[in-house]
């Protein structure tokens, strides 16, 4: 099943990990979970700058990504976007809209101190813009 994107969009933004495949130098799939926010205007995933994650997108942009939910096979349903992704540090200009909303999402995750722990456990905080998407979507509630 494909789907419309605006109704994949609204139907998954509030899932808190995302599941990013990238490939490494080899050729291989490499798979992290990491944060997003998937607004209007695209999904953005959050990364450390130099990463293994970040660099594959330097080398190789194509991505896949799996946004899903439920826990037993009846209740699971999901999407997967394959596109390709552009490496762009947090303090760019171009990411300011994903990085407000990133901060509105996961707000009560790094409420207090939180947010002083996090840029001190994750220097170099990165998105990855995610464009050109294909998405195929599941939801086994109805098979």
């Amino acid at each position: 099943m494909t789907g419309d994107l605006e109704f994949l969009r609204r139907a998954f933004r509030d899932v808190p990990v995302c599941h990013l495949s990238t490939l490494d130098h080899s050729g291989a799939p490499h798979v992290a979970s990491r944060w997003f926010v998937w607004l209007e205007d695209g999904l953005f995933v959050s990364t450390r700058r130099a990463d293994a994650t970040w660099e594959n997108v330097l080398r190789d942009p194509r991505v896949s990504v799996v946004i899903d939910r439920g826990l037993n096979w009846a209740e699971l349903t999901g999407v997967r976007l394959e596109g390709s992704a552009e490496a762009v540090p947090a303090e760019h200009p171009d990411v300011r809209g994903a990085m407000s909303g990133w901060h509105e999402k996961y707000r009560s995750m790094i409420a207090g101190d939180g947010f002083e722990r996090l840029t001190r456990q994750v220097p170099g905080l990165g998105f990855l813009r995610v464009q050109g998407v294909t998405a195929h979507a599941w939801d086994h509630r109805t098979t």
